[in-house]
Formats: C-alpha cells, structure tokens, sequence
C-alpha cells in the first residue's frame, strides 16, 4: 500500500469511449495526467462509476494497465473485480496483483438475488474470494445496484478475515455508516461513496471517499477531505456545501450526465456506451447550471464553466 493510512479521496475513474463505442485510452491518459497533480490520493479503475458491466474483460485489463502507466507515484491502485462468481472474481483479482494494483474492489454478488442476500451466502463467497486472491479485498456494497444491502454486522464479521482490509459503503445512511465504523476492528478501511456527506461521514470517523464527483471536480472534492485533516472542520465543511448540488449529477443524470460535467471542467468525458443514451438539451442546460459557478483547480483557480464545452453543439 502507499502510505499507512490509505486516506483521502480516491476517483472512480470514468472509462473513456469514442463516438464508435471503442476504448479511447489516449483521454484517459489525459484526464490521468490531470488528475495527477489534483491532491487525490488515488484511483479506482473498473468500478460502477467506469460503466463496469458494459466493459468486456479483455478492455478492463487494457484500463488496468492503462492507468498504472499513467498514475502519479505513491497513487494508490484499486481495481473492480467483481464478478458473481468465485473463480472469474479470483482470476481477474489476480490478473490486477500481477499488474501492480494494491487493492481489489469486489462487489457483492446478487444475481441469485434470493440466496446472495442471505448473510451466509455473501460471508461464503467472500471469504472464498479472500482465501484465493493475491491481493487485499476491498468488499464494495452498493445497495443501489445489487439490491441487496449488506449490514453493518455482516461486514464486521468479514473484517476479522485478514485479506479483508475494508469497505466501501455507498449507501447514504449516516446512521448505518456510523455503526460500521464503530464496530470494526483498528486498521480496518472504511471508504465511503455519497459524495454530497462526505464530510459528514469524514465527522464520522471514515478512512476517505471513493468519490464519483472526483472525475469532475478533483481539486474541490480534495479540498473537503484535506481541510477538515488538518484541524479546519469549518473549512472542509464550506467546501461541501460548494459541491453539494453538483454532487448529485450522477445520480440525476446517469454516468451521462458525470461525463458531461468532465467535459464542462476541461477534462475529457465523452460518450456513455450504450444502452446508456445521450443526454438532451435540456438536460445539458441543467447540468452547466450546476456548474457554473464551480470554480476548481489549486485555490479554486480554474475558470468556471461558460456554456457548453468547446467544440460540442448543442445536440451532441
């Protein structure tokens, strides 16, 4: 691992497509180089927020080794390797220890929705995932996707494996999450997802973010999680209450909706793969309201947004 802590905002980075639908890795690369000098603590690759089921397995290890390349040193590496079975979630765990990633994000298994909620059944696979794999497990519990929300108790029962070294909690319940991070052992990582309360969750005692809104607004999204490190509890929650509304473009507007806002902050967005459809006009409005007057870069030195981005019409 990079540092002994492992704290701060990590991005979930978005995968980059061209208008064909292929990989685009040269603005990946891009939007690495940027990110690079942002503050953020380091990347997470193949997850939700990298439209990871649309992805074949071939172009996830291509992003892997991609943004190895391309991150700054001392970035910590958390690869998605989540799959509904034991063996393919160990083999591309392992595929992403060989390829020098320090941890694995592995969300719970929830096709067999009937058995996978019972708590047994995610502590069997789980543990069996743990057993095998060359690298530590982060469980990854998105209730918003799955369907199926893993408690609290459940989670402490999986941290006293050793290669489980932590969650992330996507869920926004503050009253869960507290729970949690009261309940597991010392040392055990608690990485949070709601954007809009991270400071409230870092209040709570979390270990840092795994943070959607990173792609788009990287510098004010660190500044939330440094301020309130050194001593600036107000301070991290000024910075909060900046992003607060941007926060949610995610959940509005879909993935679309995050890449637009990329393209609106000068990093590189682009397409959804389908059969995530193009955002409307209306839609794209709405969203440069949002961030308008979002200033973001060291001190807030970035320009805010003025209109669409350069070179996009109105319908593209």
């Amino acid at each position: 691992m990079p540092d002994a802590q492992n704290s701060g905002v990590l991005a979930p980075i978005c995968t980059h497509f061209q208008e064909n639908g292929d990989l685009d890795l040269d603005a990946l690369r891009c939007n690495i180089e940027k990110y690079n000098a942002s503050g953020l603590a380091g990347y997470v690759v193949g997850g939700s927020t990298g439209e990871s089921a649309l992805l074949e397995k071939d172009e996830t290890l291509k992003l892997l080794a991609a943004v190895r390349d391309a991150a700054g040193a001392g970035m910590m590496l958390v690869a998605g390797t989540g799959a509904e079975s034991v063996r393919e979630t160990v083999k591309l765990s392992n595929a992403a220890a060989d390829l020098g990633y320090h941890a694995a994000l592995v969300l719970t298994p929830h096709y067999y929705r009937g058995q996978m909620a019972r708590p047994e059944s995610q502590l069997g696979f789980f543990h069996a995932v743990a057993d095998s794999a060359k690298i530590p497990i982060l469980i990854y519990n998105f209730p918003g996707v799955t369907g199926i929300d893993l408690p609290a108790a459940v989670v402490r029962q999986m941290a006293a494996h050793q290669n489980i070294i932590g969650v992330k909690e996507s869920s926004a319940d503050l009253e869960k999450i507290k729970s949690m991070i009261c309940g597991v052992p010392s040392g055990f990582k608690v990485y949070v997802g709601p954007s809009a309360k991270y400071h409230a969750c870092l209040c709570l005692g979390a270990t840092g973010g795994i943070l959607a809104i990173g792609n788009a607004l990287p510098y004010s999204t660190v500044a939330i999680d440094r301020k309130f490190r050194a001593g600036d509890v107000d301070g991290s929650r000024q910075a909060q209450e900046r992003i607060v509304e941007a926060a949610g473009v995610a959940p509005k507007y879909g993935l679309q909706g995050l890449k637009y806002a990329m393209d609106l902050k000068g990093f590189r967005g682009g397409p959804a793969r389908l059969p995530l459809l193009p955002l409307d006009a209306q839609q794209k409005q709405e969203i440069e309201a949002l961030f308008e007057q979002i200033e973001d870069g060291p001190c807030g030195a970035a320009p805010p947004v003025r209109g669409r981005p350069p070179g996009r019409p109105a319908d593209a």
